[in-house]
């Protein structure tokens, strides 16, 4: 099952309410402002604090 992209209109994110990016190659959900991503299994997003994964610093 695929993600719907329209559905970033509607999530955000759990820990600071802002907007998230959706990263197609990972099939996960980013959010910039606290650098890190939420898996997305079978299509579906998963949006819990415990279950984000922290994104590797950029230089």
């Amino acid at each position: 099952m695929a993600f719907d992209k329209k559905l970033l209109d509607i999530v955000a994110c759990p820990v600071c309410k802002g907007k998230l990016d959706f990263d197609k190659e990972a099939q996960q959900l980013i959010c910039k402002f606290d650098k890190i991503a939420y898996p997305i299994n079978d299509g579906i997003p998963v949006l819990l604090e415990n279950r984000a994964i922290p994104l590797a610093p950029t230089e």
